[in-house]
């Protein structure tokens, strides 16, 4: 076996918590590469060889390898090996202070959407948006071939959650989506302005590793290992939500009172081995609907993962 430590990518955000544990506490032997801009970020990077494992959003994984046509030469670079987060995910929708025009969800439509990076949760679940208040009209085919005009004037990529922020204010942007509990302290200090919420169909966290570490059904040794000191993490994160809270509110951005309301909210799976191929089949016909996907297209749901739960 390899014994090499696993490049891990995450996103600096409280759901990370347990990963810290699982390395603090558990002997997590692992180098930990945080991505602020996301899941779109990871993707290219585990795509890349520049990290071997990746913990992101459900959306935007399936999106990736549903979008990928594979072939001996491309294999879409990653497979989902685990859950992270059972519950779904609030995202926020934002816009500046100082815009005024924009006073409810229906007005964004035909708008600019900010997003980290095209592939991106927050560009996926523009799209989810649009299907769930029909601002998806379709040019051509009928049914599940149909393909739709874009309900946005413009995607326009902003790399970090700052960027976006500084986007809706200055009109390069008119909203964005990011996480709920992310967004609360800009929206309780003034800098944006919330315009509504939409969560997410499936549940929101992910883990996928390179397909350099998958054959077959079996993993290399040291993702075996990763996922079983997540699994410690998490039981951690659940027995101590004091030292989760002081680790949030001290380490990462946001408020204690934050950081204990979000707790209330999340769920992390008591096992992270696994994904369950309902889930990845349910993000599919979604994705397929709102036009991310394109049915029949890509690598299907149960090649996209190593091992179901």
């Amino acid at each position: 076996m390899n014994s090499q430590p696993l490049k891990i990518g995450f996103v600096p955000e409280h759901f990370s918590t347990p990963i810290y544990f699982a390395h603090k506490h558990f002997g997590l032997d692992a180098e930990l590469i945080p991505f602020p801009s996301g899941t779109g970020h990871m993707i290219t990077a585990i795509r890349a060889g520049e990290i071997d494992v990746a913990i992101g959003l459900t959306e935007g994984w399936i999106a990736g390898l549903g979008k990928t046509e594979q072939t001996e030469e491309n294999d879409g670079g990653y497979r989902l090996v685990g859950t992270f987060v059972e519950t779904p995910l609030c995202w926020a929708i934002s816009t500046g202070n100082q815009r005024p025009e924009i006073q409810s969800v229906d007005s964004l439509k035909g708008g600019k959407i900010g997003v980290s990076r095209i592939g991106s949760g927050s560009y996926v679940m523009g799209y989810v948006l649009a299907d769930q208040r029909a601002w998806l009209v379709p040019t051509t085919g009928v049914g599940t071939s149909a393909e739709s005009a874009s309900p946005y004037s413009d995607f326009v990529v902003f790399n970090t959650f700052e960027n976006l922020r500084k986007a809706v204010n200055d009109g390069t942007a008119d909203f964005f989506m990011w996480e709920h509990f992310t967004s609360k302290k800009y929206y309780d200090n003034g800098e944006i302005r919330r315009v509504g919420e939409i969560y997410t169909p499936w549940s929101s966290w992910k883990i996928v590793a390179s397909t350099k570490l998958v054959k077959g059904t079996a993993l290399d040794g040291r993702v075996d290992d990763l996922l079983e000191k997540l699994n410690k993490g998490i039981r951690h994160f659940n027995e101590n939500p004091e030292e989760a809270v002081e680790y949030i509110s001290t380490n990462l951005d946001y408020s204690e009172e934050d950081a204990r309301e979000w707790l209330k909210t999340v769920k992390f799976p008591e096992r992270t081995q696994g994904v369950d191929l309902n889930v990845v089949r349910s993000t599919i016909d979604i994705l397929n609907k709102a036009g991310v996907l394109t049915q029949g297209k890509g690598i299907q749901a149960g090649d996209m993962i190593v091992k179901q739960r």
